[in-house]
């Protein structure tokens, strides 16, 4: 087929409305598109088949994963010029991708048909998650979802984390290294929590162990940590051992809703609410509630989005939903709020630090980047190409502001009302 590249950004522009802001490179080595930048490359057309059997982001996503288009130059620079085309047109573009009554949807599929060829609908990649049992957050769908993501090997982990073993938003300083960031996030939020020696924490959703390390290390606290992943208790066991901490750390595989043994001085949930869920979410507070001492803290590290016009129209995120973080969701920081006061808390602090995740992701991108080979060793070639479109086009989302990051700081606070937070918990900086 000669020149498919000007007949895909043509068919692009007239679905879209616009400029195509990307040079396009077909299968058959033709290019159309501005000059100068990075360029998106359809290898296949088994890319075109998907888009048309799932128009929209899980056709891409699909293809991607597939090695049936991929990015030549600078990721992030095409990702940023794709998200001002499609994030910033507002419901139009995106209500025309999803109907196939609309006509022009209809057109294009056509055309598309016509440069794809006569074909099946091909299979999704095996990366993708599927067979899930269950209703959305019960206990068992949600420990298929957390496997899904977390046990694809420790060894994966390491090289994408670092020593850290830090699976959450950084917090940084002008010339800090990744793990002096973590390390400083670890630490802020056990200042937050107010940790002393004796003091018992429970670290919900508590990944490798890194958090419970370091407030048995640094502060002497008690810590029991519990994760639905049996790798990551394996992993954080070990670690633990290797410290001589088993006195002072307890991990458990173990949901959160099944924690009796309280009351606590803190609680720490780093992370870990993205995964709770919109109906669960009061679920989730009452029972961290009920675990807390009179006058214990919470501290809720917890990613946010934007809040929607119409809310009960907010969809999972397609791609994410099917190869990163299955039944996975966002919540506003205003709903978030809302819901740990309305189970009884004091909220005394929110801290949002959405830049600082940013630089975290583009961290991680450059360990997986370094170590592309060994990441496809240890996983597939799907898993690592999930991970680097997921890490980076989830530091541009941070960059525009589509997303962000707040640490919720939040008291059970008794009756007599002391909350026991200092008059000036925070000092600004200019």
């Amino acid at each position: 087929m000669a020149d498919a590249a000007s007949r895909l950004a043509t068919l692009a522009e007239e679905l879209l409305g616009g400029p195509l802001p990307v040079r396009l490179r077909a299968w058959d080595g033709s290019e159309a598109g501005p000059v100068g930048g990075p360029v998106l490359i359809v290898r296949d057309r088994r890319a075109l088949r998907r888009l048309i059997w799932k128009p929209g982001e899980l056709g891409l996503a699909r293809a991607w994963v597939a090695g049936e288009i991929d990015v030549e130059g600078d990721l992030y620079t095409l990702l940023d010029s794709l998200s001002g085309l499609l994030w910033e047109r507002g419901e139009e573009t995106r209500g025309l991708l999803d109907s196939v009554r609309d006509p022009k949807l209809r057109a294009a599929a056509r055309a598309l048909l016509r440069i794809a060829g006569p074909f099946p609908p091909p299979k999704p990649p095996a990366e993708e998650m599927r067979g899930r049992s269950g209703s959305r957050h019960s206990k068992r769908r949600d420990k298929q979802a957390i496997s899904h993501h977390y046990d694809v090997g420790n060894e994966f982990y390491e090289l994408v984390l670092g020593p850290s073993m830090v699976y959450s938003c950084a917090y940084w300083t002008e010339d800090g290294t990744l793990e002096d960031a973590q390390r400083d996030k670890l630490d802020l939020i056990a200042r937050k929590l107010n940790l002393k020696e004796g003091d018992r924490l429970l670290d919900v959703g508590c990944g490798w162990g890194s958090m419970a390390l370091h407030a048995a290390r640094e502060y002497g606290a008690r810590v029991v940590g519990v994760t639905l992943s049996r790798e990551q208790a394996v992993y954080a066991r070990k670690r633990i051992a290797d410290e001589g901490l088993t006195d002072l750390i307890e991990i458990r595989v173990q949901d959160y809703r099944d924690v009796t043994d309280g009351p606590y001085d803190a609680i720490s949930s780093i992370g870990m609410a993205e995964h709770v869920g919109s109906v669960k979410y009061r679920e989730y507070a009452d029972t961290l509630y009920g675990l807390l001492k009179p006058g214990g803290r919470l501290l809720n590290h917890q990613i946010s989005r934007r809040p929607e016009p119409d809310e009960e129209a907010y969809e999972i995120d397609a791609f994410i939903d099917a190869y990163v973080f299955p039944d996975g969701e966002l919540s506003p920081m205003g709903s978030t709020l809302t819901t740990l006061e309305d189970a009884g808390f004091e909220v005394r602090d929110v801290e949002a630090i959405r830049e600082h995740y940013a630089l975290t992701l583009r961290r991680w991108v450059a360990n997986l980047e370094a170590g592309w080979d060994r990441a496809v060793r240890l996983t597939s070639p799907g898993r690592a190409r999930i991970w680097r479109l997921y890490m980076a086009a989830s530091a541009v989302s941070f960059e525009r502001n589509r997303i962000g990051v707040n640490q919720f700081l939040a008291v059970k606070t008794p009756e007599s009302g002391r909350s026991g937070t200092a008059l000036r918990p925070r000092v600004w900086q200019e």
